[in-house]
């Protein structure tokens, strides 16, 4: 820098092509807005200075959608299909034999060792609802609803461990810094609530998943679009509220003084993350009024409260759930609730089939069924896509890890079941099977690209077309696969 250099030849010295083009077309927005501000253009000015211009303002779908939002309920530690809703009268009856050597020979398993026996499950189910899903007995609120759902019994995945699945399942990739399903769809689709983040995710259950906060990640996307932690106890969102001693309107000047800066910053060097920056800036000032009013549940009618079984100021599955259907009223376009601890091996009590998979069903079968239930009443089912899963599924044999008498079953990638109401899914539908021990998939098996490419689908997206170039190549959420499963679809 010489001592002569004024502020306006650095900033020329430091300009790119691109910024320099984009500073230029200042000088014509000028003469456009002199034009405008004449007293013939004036009330057409007045009408678009309100339009938004920030990341999230709505954009248009590829196609018509089915859906506009999207609550999806995963179910952290890959719960039991064999036990909820795949029922395998064969596998009952060949309880505690050997598996036969065809089905094992060159598997690789998470935990496993030797030659394992079959395992048939230790619960009854039921043929629910007109439609007649088996359902376990452990699920009775599920089963009230089964009209409402469809069950897939054709869930297959590449991955068998659970933070790998978890990162496949959330972003199609088993490894971290690749943007989730939330972040593509806030990014393809833009919001319709101006005060809320597109993408809001919930948390409950014994910790954190362990895919970890990478589930959510806006990966390689402006990070606008990442999934942002609501929690159900405390302070909603860490670092909002303002600090001690700052009033409102000090607040609100220092973040202009700070936005100024920004764009002056951004003008020079065109880094979208400034802009995104900004954007965060704005959307945590209006959080500090619209959040601490949304998450307080108290105000519901207790008929709402009997429903979900919620009980104000707790972190629980069903707070959360009740807190979805809050969300997607005001315009968020994708809420995640995680539930971790549905990984029974049957260690001990707590992790085994007879006692661990139960409590897990009673802290969330009630709470998911209301939900259903609460959408459907509020006229907000046709247009929420409800998904239900976990990473992968069980094996058919017992684990006995280290001798255990205890009930439970290993990672399986094969197999594995989910549900999806609303948004456009076909409900009562029983879509694909297993095997007659549950192994592998039989008929019309749904890969994690197909899901993905179907809850796209649904959402107005192509998922070959929705992508974002970086590195050098254009990436989309189901990498280079992906099916729709349009049998799904009502």
């Amino acid at each position: 820098m010489h001592e002569n250099d004024s502020i306006q030849q650095l900033i020329l010295r430091d300009i790119t092509r691109r910024n320099l083009l984009k500073v230029a077309g200042y000088g014509v927005g000028s003469l456009a807005l002199s034009a405008m501000l004449s007293e013939s253009g004036f009330a057409a000015f007045q009408k678009q200075k309100h339009v938004r211009t920030d990341p999230f303002a709505p954009k248009l779908p590829h196609f018509a959608p089915k859906a506009k939002r999207v609550i999806y309920l995963f179910m952290a530690g890959a719960p039991s299909q064999l036990d909820l809703f795949d029922r395998k009268p064969l596998l009952q009856k060949h309880n505690g034999e050997p598996i036969p050597p065809e089905f094992v020979k060159g598997e690789r398993f998470a935990f496993i060792k030797g030659t394992p026996r079959l395992l048939g499950s230790p619960h009854e189910f039921t043929k629910s609802g007109k439609c007649g899903h088996e359902i376990s007995n452990i699920l009775p609120n599920l089963q009230k609803i089964a009209d409402d759902i469809a069950i897939v019994r054709s869930m297959h995945t590449d991955q068998f461990n659970h933070a790998p699945a978890q990162l496949f399942m959330n972003t199609g990739s088993p490894l971290p810094g690749r943007p989730s399903a939330g972040s593509w769809l806030t990014y393809g689709l833009g919001s319709e609530c101006e005060d809320l983040p597109g993408f809001v995710v919930l948390i409950s259950g014994h910790n954190n998943p362990d895919g970890g906060k990478s589930c959510w990640s806006g990966g390689f996307l402006p990070s606008v679009y990442q999934g942002v932690e609501f929690r159900s106890k405390g302070d909603p969102v860490l670092y909002v509220s303002d600090p001690d001693g700052v009033r409102r309107a000090t607040r609100r000047e220092e973040l202009d003084a700070l936005q100024d800066l920004n764009k002056m910053r951004e003008n020079v060097v065109g880094d979208p993350e400034i802009e995104t920056r900004i954007a965060a800036y704005e959307m945590a000032y209006k959080m500090q009024t619209s959040v601490p009013d949304l998450m307080d549940i108290s105000k519901e009618p207790e008929e709402v409260h009997e429903l979900y079984g919620t009980k104000p100021g707790e972190a629980s599955f069903a707070n959360n759930c009740l807190l979805a259907r809050r969300l997607v009223e005001r315009g968020v376009r994708f809420v995640q609730l995680y539930h971790r601890g549905w990984d029974h091996h049957g260690e001990a009590e707590f992790d085994d089939l007879t006692h661990g998979l139960p409590k897990l069903c009673k802290e969330t079968d009630q709470a998911a069924a209301a939900l259903i239930t609460d959408l459907k009443r509020r006229g907000l089912l046709d247009e929420t896509l409800v998904v239900w899963t976990g990473e992968f599924g069980r094996t058919p044999m017992n684990e006995a890890r280290d001798g255990s008498k205890f009930m439970g079953r290993d990672h399986h990638p094969h197999a594995y079941s989910c549900w999806m109401a609303g948004g456009g899914i076909k409900p009562g539908l029983a879509y694909g099977s297993t095997d007659e021990l549950g192994y592998n998939v039989a008929t019309d098996g749904l890969h994690v690209h197909d899901l993905n490419a179907t809850i796209l689908h649904l959402m107005g997206l192509d998922h070959t077309k929705l992508t974002y170039k970086f590195q050098g190549r254009n990436f989309r959420l189901t990498d280079v696969h992906g099916e729709v499963a349009t049998k799904l679809f009502a």
